[in-house]
């Protein structure tokens, strides 16, 4: 458009221009230093993280103390001040759009729009948003007495609260009462970020996202399996759970009653050893047994841990939805999934995952798929199954023999060795890569030896024997033996 006749239609509704319009200039003023405002607490209070506010507090500065206010519960506060922002820059604009109509006539939505996008952007947005960046810590004590005021202003809480609801009500699915704020694939995402950046190391990076993982994991996908566990039968005496006890490893050992689905307490290796030297050495088990903990597998182990802490307990018996023995559970597995594999001098070494000459990767079957995801770099599905082992047999439909495979989402999985009805090992490779099974598969391990008669053989280290005497009283868990040491290299190691 050219400016002789910007100027020329101006001029012409010129006299259009009275008191009102005036008062329409100043309130457009005004709103353009509220939105300013507004913008500038945002994002002053968004980089203001509740550590850094608490240490204002603690150091007494002005302001510090609205501030922390505001940053303790940003999912109530922060939805007023961007709901405030928007009314102030939606009113300004709708107001500057009147004036530019009445002034500029057929003109005045180009001349509106170019001063919306100019001014109120650079003035009401970028600016003020650029000093809290750069002035973070100044911006959030300056503006946060103000805020506090704002948001405790009555009609505008509850006008924003209102309107929250209406969007949780248009949007599927439950709503949040007080707006969305953060969610943990966000934290996530930030602690990635991070990690590239360097402003963490890689260490935290991993510790931030176990400790999110770790309120979503339950109970059956940490214990240490039925196969398994080591355990002895209550008509035991002392000396003989003290000698299984010994070449396990363990310093914790359920008892059963009549069968390994009827736990009835554990025995401690501190109270056997105290049973000894008192000449109790042939006493029943159960005269120095302790009370067992259950816990459904179903349960999550952020609850868990509690409870053990609140025990005192290191060791709890995992049972499945019908009351049978599922499982066992440690404090150790706990720990484990917050700071990784905890070993000590009786634990084996064995490799988890282990990358072949080849190319091909030969994982433990009882890793779980998040494990094998995040170790090898692959993406197995999730589904009913928890893990490597657990997935084959849902693709095989019926118990493998050493070397039978399946392909899965690109990848090629291959029973390498097999144990009874349990799959010990598995391959994997690139779907379409065939000779796994005739190159790397143990077609000669789809059974164990059997044990001598009066001998129990924990799984993974069947070099270790128990005494003659205890034969009769260590049942096999469902796999067939009595297993001590998880093939995942440690589990359920009682500390």
């Amino acid at each position: 458009m050219p400016a002789a006749e910007l100027t020329a239609t101006a001029r012409s509704h010129g006299a259009q221009f009275g008191g009102a319009d005036t008062a329409l200039v100043v309130a457009v003023v005004v709103l353009i230093v509220l939105s300013a405002f507004f913008a500038l607490s945002e994002t002053a209070i968004t980089r203001t993280t509740k550590v850094k506010a608490m240490a204002l507090a603690e150091e007494r500065r002005r302001g510090a103390a609205s501030l922390l206010r505001l940053v303790q519960h940003p999912e109530r506060n922060l939805p007023v001040v961007l709901f405030s922002l928007q009314l102030c820059t939606l009113v300004a604009a709708t107001m500057v759009g009147v004036v530019a109509d009445r002034v500029f006539g057929p003109w005045g939505v180009v001349v509106a729009t170019a001063f919306e996008v100019v001014v109120i952007f650079v003035f009401a947005e970028l600016a003020p948003k650029t000093w809290a960046i750069q002035h973070t810590e100044r911006a959030a004590l300056l503006m946060a007495p103000l805020l506090v005021a704002v948001v405790a202003f009555a009609p505008l809480r509850w006008a924003t609260q209102g309107l929250i609801k209406v969007s949780n009500w248009v949007l599927p699915g439950k709503g949040l009462k007080e707006g969305p704020y953060v969610t943990e694939e966000e934290l996530l995402a930030m602690a990635d970020t991070a990690a590239e950046e360097s402003v963490i190391e890689g260490e935290e990076r991993k510790l931030i996202h176990s400790i999110i993982d770790f309120g979503d994991t339950v109970a059956r996908e940490v214990m240490v399996p039925r196969p398994d566990m080591v355990v002895v039968g209550s008509t035991a005496r002392v000396r003989d759970a003290a000698d299984i006890a010994a070449t396990a490893g363990f310093s914790r050992i359920p008892v059963y009653g009549q069968g390994i689905d009827d736990i009835v307490g554990v025995v401690y290796v501190k109270d056997m050893m105290r049973a000894e030297r008192e000449g109790r050495s042939e006493e029943p088990v159960t005269a120095v047994m302790r009370q067992a903990q259950f816990v459904p597998e179903s349960k999550r182990i952020a609850e868990v841990m509690r409870e053990m802490q609140a025990g005192k307990e290191h060791l709890a018996i995992v049972v499945d939805e019908y009351g049978g023995t599922a499982g066992l559970i440690t404090l150790e597995d706990v720990l484990e999934e917050l700071v990784g594999e905890i070993s000590d001098e009786y634990d084996v070494a064995r490799p988890r995952v282990e990358r072949l000459v080849d190319g091909k990767l030969r994982v433990d079957a009882g890793l779980s798929i998040d494990e094998v995801n995040e170790l090898a770099g692959v993406e197995l599905p999730q589904g009913d199954w928890d893990t490597v082992g657990g997935l084959l047999y849902n693709l095989l439909g019926h118990v493998p023999v050493a070397g039978e495979g399946a392909d899965c989402d690109g990848h090629h999985l291959v029973a390498q060795r097999v144990e009874g009805r349990r799959i010990a090992s598995v391959l994997i490779s690139a779907a379409g890569d065939s000779g796994a099974e005739d190159s790397t598969a143990s077609t000669g391990a789809s059974q164990p030896p059997a044990s001598p008669p009066g001998t129990s053989q924990p799984a993974g280290n069947s070099a270790e024997a128990a005494p003659p005497e205890a034969s009769s009283d260590i049942e096999p868990g469902a796999g067939g033996t009595a297993a001590g040491d998880s093939p995942a290299g440690g589990s359920g190691r009682a500390t």
